[in-house]
């Protein structure tokens, strides 16, 4: 097979490590663990987590989630050291691990519980969890509780959530703070309501094809004296995974359930985004973190994001996942309260676009039905694979034209992979080297990761300055595992030209026999290759958007049937987005 093109390679110094950056990229990059669960291995072994919960304390970023044998911190979330830690049930057994974990932070008190629907389960306490120093506060809690969350009150009462049924509704109960004890009996806190609100409906497609939809994942964030409890619906695998919404004035209810998710991606390279924790930042932020969806090596193949999230002037809590997958700035001084901007748009997004949606490929080889286009195609269940893992294996893509170059994102796939990896592997890592050109001819080197010796299945590199180019290439130098495939081969920058034209001719049509749906329909954009549309409940607060890539229709299901609704639409292309269209109501 053939290699590097030929020609000048100069090895150039053009990009910072990763302890100089000041973005990062969705799914966040950690050294997600191989899956432990023995029933699926028959589709080959795969990385996987969900159900994640970050907490700060002392400074610091804490993440736990699901099945990862440990947790990880980071003092700018950025940069996550992994932390070793079986919390095992009981906590004097060898067997079990963490599942959907709640974190709660009780005074100067760090605690941790796992899913269970036993009372052997142990809680655990730390003062310093950053040395990893644990010890049980209870051996065997007196309640189980599967999707657990802790919420410690203002007043100092302690409460936790729980609930993971398609059948029952999410609980409610308050906590002795020094014993663990409940007070009284659970409390219902909510059942969901799939006849009304479109997105709850379970299903890739939203049709509860063959299940009732789940309610799991709870959360409670408080601001301003009101309780926003949160939710992740209709089920996990599905690229409408969500959190919805429940608000009320007391910690147990009563509570309103709110028409659309506080946090959902339909659209994009990254889908899902349910099962999740509010959190602040550093400097008193607001962050959301969430499962997204693959659901391509087993059906709980998942990964992490993170999402700028807060609070309108009225109180109405929200989370920005427009171009939620693109590079966004990590928390810093000087963001308060713009996580949301008038033109849809985070303030922490960078505003450096995707340069090589679809665009021509270049591959040292291919392995059967993995075809090259795979990686440049905005669909993260699909992957480009080479025909092996050596040392050489390559992938080339055009940007088309010479364009500014700010960020690339790598993202590997699994592929024939040893069904005996498990867990967490030491000296697991990848290498890799990065090239860009102006002609395809003369090469430089971008980036030279060959002799990284950590694990980064979702390497992000932003580079110190931008470059010109409109060649990037990608050598493999190792692979921890499996073949050399890429999912997700990803330049971010601007390609130097106009941006879109305004879409025009947009139309929503709601449907008569169920108002929870409505076709969406525009005229195509020729200098565009997607499209975000928004929508909401009131015509100034669309906070919510689907991105749509290559088509100028869409089939809308995630309504409440008894709210009227607002629409717009932008078009987007290698330049940046167009203005927004005159806002639609749609009753």
């Amino acid at each position: 097979m053939k290699r590097l093109v030929t020609g000048i390679v100069l090895v150039m110094s053009l990009c910072t490590t990763h302890a100089q950056q000041k973005t990062y990229c969705n799914p966040i990059n950690i050294d997600y663990g191989y899956t432990p669960i023995p029933n699926f291995t028959e589709w080959g072994r795969h990385r996987a987590t969900a159900d994640p919960v970050i907490v700060t304390y002392k400074g610091d970023y804490y993440l736990f989630s699901t099945n990862q044998w440990g947790y990880w911190y980071s003092s700018d979330m950025l940069n996550w050291k992994f932390n070793a830690r079986k919390f095992l049930r009981p906590w004097n057994e060898g067997y079990d691990e963490l599942c959907a974990p709640a974190v709660g932070i009780i005074g100067d008190t760090m605690i941790v519980f796992g899913s269970t629907y036993t009372s052997k389960f142990t809680i655990w306490m730390s003062t310093n969890p950053k040395a990893n120093e644990w010890k049980p506060l209870v051996d065997s809690f007196d309640i189980g509780g599967w999707d657990p969350s802790f919420f410690t009150d203002d007043d100092g009462k302690l409460y936790m959530y729980n609930g993971s049924s398609n059948k029952f509704p999410m609980y409610g109960i308050e906590l002795k703070r020094k014993t663990m004890q409940p007070i009284g009996t659970r409390k219902e806190m909510y059942l969901l309501e799939p006849w009304r609100f479109g997105w709850q409906r379970f299903g890739e497609h939203m049709d509860n094809t063959f299940l009732d939809p789940f309610i799991e994942g709870s959360h409670m964030t408080k601001h301003n004296g009101k309780y926003y409890l949160q939710y992740g619906a209709p089920g996990t695998e599905f690229s409408g995974y969500a959190d919805g919404l429940l608000v009320g004035d007391n910690p147990l209810g009563p509570f309103e359930a709110h028409s659309d998710p506080v946090s959902i991606k339909l659209g994009g390279f990254v889908r899902g985004a349910g099962h999740g924790a509010t959190f602040r930042d550093n400097y008193m932020n607001y962050w959301h973190i969430s499962t997204t969806v693959l659901s391509v090596k087993n059906t709980f193949e998942r990964r992490l994001g993170i999402w700028p999230a807060g609070f309108d002037a009225e109180g109405k809590m929200f989370c920005n996942t427009t171009f939620g997958d693109y590079p966004h700035y990590i928390p810093a001084p000087g963001f308060s309260g713009i996580a949301y901007g008038v033109n849809g748009k985070s303030a922490y997004f960078t505003g450096w676009m995707l340069l090589n949606y679809n665009k021509p490929v270049q591959v040292s080889s291919t392995l059967g039905g993995y075809l090259p286009n795979n990686a440049v195609d905005e669909l993260a269940k699909t992957y480009w694979s080479a025909v092996s893992g050596n040392k050489g294996e390559w992938i080339q893509t055009d940007l088309g034209n010479i364009s500014t170059v700010n960020a690339v994102q790598i993202n590997y796939a699994d592929q024939d992979v040893e069904s005996n990896r498990l867990g967490k592997w030491d000296n697991q890592y990848h290498q890799y080297k990065l090239y860009y050109s102006v002609d395809g001819k003369k090469w430089v080197v971008l980036f030279d990761k060959s002799n990284n010796k950590t694990d980064v299945p979702h390497d992000y590199v932003e580079l110190e300055k931008p470059i010109q180019a409109r060649f990037i290439k990608l050598e493999n130098i190792h692979m921890p595992a499996g073949k050399f495939a890429i999912s997700g081969f990803r330049v971010f920058g601007n390609g130097n030209g106009a941006k879109p034209d305004p879409v025009q001719g947009f139309i929503v049509l709601r449907t008569e026999k169920d108002k929870r749906s409505a076709f969406i329909k525009w005229k195509p954009v020729d200098n565009a290759f997607a499209y975000n549309i928004y929508y909401g409940t009131h015509p100034d607060k669309l906070y919510t958007s689907i991105m749509v890539h290559s088509n100028n229709e869409y089939w809308m299901k995630a309504m409440d049937l008894q709210k009227t609704y607002f629409y717009c639409i932008e078009s987007i292309n290698e330049n940046g987005t167009s203005e927004r269209s005159k806002v639609i109501k749609v009753d």
